[in-house]
């Protein structure tokens, strides 16, 4: 790992890195360098790495967009019920108003 390029820190250099990290020295830039444990990154492991649950970032985005979609049709389907059970009950109101019983046959006295 980083022993190739420096020396593990001592005394109070230890300290440099956060959350359980690895500190070393490099000596030829004369500065300190963190290795982190896998949870962390950052320069002296100072962020949390939250894991992600799905290996693929695209198979998210698909099930994603198959929701929209899903979400997209079903609100039209709710918009086309409303405006056919409004023209049904219009019509039903208007033949109420004024039946026509021409059709109807009759029946005998």
């Amino acid at each position: 790992m980083m022993a190739d390029h420096g020396d593990l820190c001592d005394g109070q250099e230890a300290t440099y890195c956060m959350n359980g990290g690895t500190c070393y020295k490099i000596l030829s830039m004369d500065t300190l360098s963190c290795v982190c444990n896998e949870s962390y990154k950052g320069s002296r492991c100072e962020q949390f790495q939250l894991f992600s649950t799905t290996s693929n970032a695209t198979e998210a985005g698909l099930i994603a967009a198959l929701v929209i979609v899903a979400l997209l049709i079903l609100a039209l389907l709710a918009v086309v019920i409303y405006f056919m059970r409004r023209v049904l009950k219009t019509r039903q109101q208007s033949q109420q108003d004024n039946p026509t019983e021409y059709w109807r046959v009759k029946p005998r006295v």
